[in-house]
């Protein structure tokens, strides 16, 4: 059987779906939980990473420092992870993160933007940490530049990259194609990170370890913004079954999962509508409720909003194209 290491951004990607409020007991309930549970990794901090706390993005209910030091304290076996986001988080929040006892940091990068990890990838080196690469919006490139894309963050120093299935757009094909060329360009860890919106995140997931990724994220109960993240808890057992080894306790892994429902989220996400849609669309599921405001406001179907985003390859950070999608839309009238 093949080991297959499991990174848990529960603690830090289910805040998009709260608005970044957790507190220190949920923090540090769920991380002692996944602790028992034997997860190697547990990733904490804001949904966008290291000093991305603001008006901008939302501020998070408890400071990185303290998020860290919380989580911190109660893992007794998994490893802690953190994430920045060039242009958000800065050295200095790296510092700090490795003052705390990080000890994994993953830079996230637009898919085709491999060289915006280098500074901090560098850094990172200097300082002796583990420090990864996730290729973000994955779907906008190809199984090549993917590839070119990953090599050149691993000669920056990455110990560990992948790609992240932003949009949940993937389907089992698509994944096996894109982790298949960038294991052939690397020599080191290969990550996959799937989200729900087409209801595939497992089934993708699999076809990641298949196709030689050694490195799968999951949240408990799916936790995370729109659709929500691969679910951890239905995970690790297909992963087993399926002929993978995790060294995750599965009874504990439940209880860990029943805690986070009960204490992180008002509910587990669902596939619905709009989802599927941005799934489809490859658009980021975080633009969910600017979409809805906004088309309700002009009368358009957000639908279509969606789509035309996904046209654009909209990306996070452009949230001003929906305005201008809108207004477009709104100007044409109703499809004859």
């Amino acid at each position: 059987m093949t080991a297959v290491v499991i990174h848990d951004p529960t603690l830090r990607d289910g805040q998009h779906a709260v608005r970044h409020q957790l507190g220190t007991d949920a923090l540090r309930g769920y991380a002692a939980a996944a602790d028992a549970a034997g997860v190697p990794v547990v990733e904490v901090g804001h949904g966008n990473g290291l000093g991305a706390s603001s008006v901008q993005v939302g501020r998070a209910a408890v400071p990185d420092d303290l998020m860290l030091s919380t989580v911190r304290e109660a893992l007794r076996h998994s490893r802690m992870g953190v994430f920045l986001l060039p242009g958000w988080g800065t050295s200095d929040d790296l510092r700090r993160a490795l003052r705390q006892g990080a000890d994994v940091v993953r830079i996230g990068v637009h898919c085709t933007e491999g060289s915006l990890a280098e500074r901090h990838l560098g850094f990172l080196a200097e300082q002796g940490a583990e420090a990864h690469c996730v290729l973000m919006m994955s779907h906008m490139a190809s199984p090549a530049e993917l590839a070119e894309n990953a090599a050149r963050a691993v000669g920056y120093g990455a110990r560990a990259v992948g790609i992240m299935d932003s949009a949940g757009h993937f389907l089992p094909d698509d994944v096996s194609e894109r982790i298949g060329a960038i294991r052939a360009a690397v020599d080191v860890p290969v990550i996959f990170h799937g989200h729900d919106n087409l209801g595939m995140a497992v089934a993708n997931s699999v076809a990641a370890a298949r196709a030689g990724a050694g490195i799968i994220d999951g949240c408990a109960r799916g936790f995370g913004a729109g659709a929500g993240n691969t679910q951890l808890e239905v995970l690790v057992p297909v992963l087993e079954r399926t002929g993978f080894t995790t060294g995750i306790d599965l009874y504990a892994l439940l209880d860990a999962a029943e805690f986070a429902e009960r204490a992180l989220m008002p509910a587990p996400p669902v596939t619905g509508s709009l989802s599927i849609v941005s799934g489809l669309a490859g658009v980021f599921s975080g633009f969910r409720h600017q979409v809805l405001e906004q088309a309700r406001r002009a009368g358009v179907d957000p639908r279509d909003v969606f789509f035309e985003l996904g046209r654009r390859q909209a990306i996070a950070g452009q949230e001003d194209m929906i305005g201008d999608v809108v207004a477009e839309l709104s100007a044409r009238g109703p499809a004859a």
